[in-house]
């Protein structure tokens, strides 16, 4: 019986972690639509309300409020700087991003995610690493900067990466500080809880600076948005961030950085092709070989993973 708990709580985590890609992978060409239509940092911090609006009541009848009671001021700190970073800055840099980028392309510079949370976990939390890893890492990496900089890399020494590209790299930056934090704070701390917790932190940051930096009129035109505008931002609140994001955090735990960082490989496929679908967003040659590149390094990456944990 005890052998068979934790292989059913791993199948769990990871058909979670699948759903969290399906519903991101869809939130690029909802956040293009929002980012047309709203201003940044407004729309972000409306998704987050909404968010909160579905994951306070869920957490109360979960039964998660008395331990929330009873976190400790590190724990408090540790959930104001994931929401500071997971929320307000991953949101702000998303959708001012996609101001200035196609849905499809900006998907594919996420890629770089794993990369970038594997260095820095074998850094801070010795997680084991070999040559297979290594090379799945650099194969992404070199994929993800075909794609940033148009199938031309030798450009990027001259300074040639746009405002949507720069933009976009700071999502990566973001949810990397995210997924670290929450791999240091979340012994003890349920999901869902977290969730909760740094999505009304991030929305009440976003507010605040859309008011100071947006100006009042920034959310009093929000709500004069299409009707498409507003299915996006609902599908974004309750989608990929409220349900999405528990899952996110809960594969964090169960699996670890590393490996939950790993289904975000998924992220850009599916956003590519529903930007297309939908956007009717063109894809070119540099978006193809580089998104194969990335990939294909990040399922090497898990290929020397589980040889790592074998």
């Amino acid at each position: 019986m005890t052998s068979k708990t934790p292989a059913s709580t791993q199948m769990n985590s990871h058909l979670r972690l699948l759903g969290m890609a399906l519903l991101w992978g869809a939130s690029w060409p909802a956040g293009r639509i929002l980012a047309l239509n709203m201003s940044p940092l407004a729309a972000s911090g409306l998704r987050f309300v909404l968010a909160a609006s579905l994951l306070l009541p869920w957490l109360y009848w979960s039964g998660g409020f008395p331990a929330i009671k009873k976190w400790p001021l590190k724990t408090w700190l540790g959930m104001l700087a994931a929401g500071a970073t997971g929320v307000f800055g991953y949101a702000a840099f998303f959708l001012s991003g996609l101001q200035h980028l196609p849905a499809g392309k900006a998907a594919l510079v996420i890629t770089l995610n794993p990369v970038v949370t594997l260095l820095l976990a074998v850094w801070l939390f010795k997680e084991r690493i070999n040559g297979v890893i290594a090379l799945g890492m650099a194969l992404a990496a070199c994929g993800a900067v075909v794609v940033i900089s148009h199938g031309k890399p030798l450009e990027l020494l001259n300074g040639t990466v746009g405002i949507g590209e720069m933009l976009i790299l700071g999502c990566v930056a973001c949810w990397v500080c995210y997924t670290l934090i929450g791999r240091a704070m979340l012994a003890g701390v349920d999901a869902l809880a977290a969730t909760t917790v740094t999505a009304i932190f991030g929305a009440a940051l976003l507010l605040a600076t859309s008011l100071l930096v947006e100006g009042p009129q920034a959310l009093v035109s929000a709500f004069d948005a299409s009707s498409q505008a507003w299915m996006a931002m609902i599908f974004m609140a309750y989608g990929s961030t409220a349900i999405a994001y528990a899952w996110y955090f809960a594969g964090v735990k169960t699996l670890g950085a590393g490996a939950a960082s790993g289904y975000i490989t998924l992220v850009p496929v599916i956003g590519v092709m529903l930007s297309a679908l939908l956007l009717g967003e063109s894809v070119d040659g540099s978006m193809l070989l580089g998104g194969a590149m990335a990939i294909a390094g990040t399922a090497v990456m898990n290929w020397g993973r589980r040889q790592v944990v074998a």
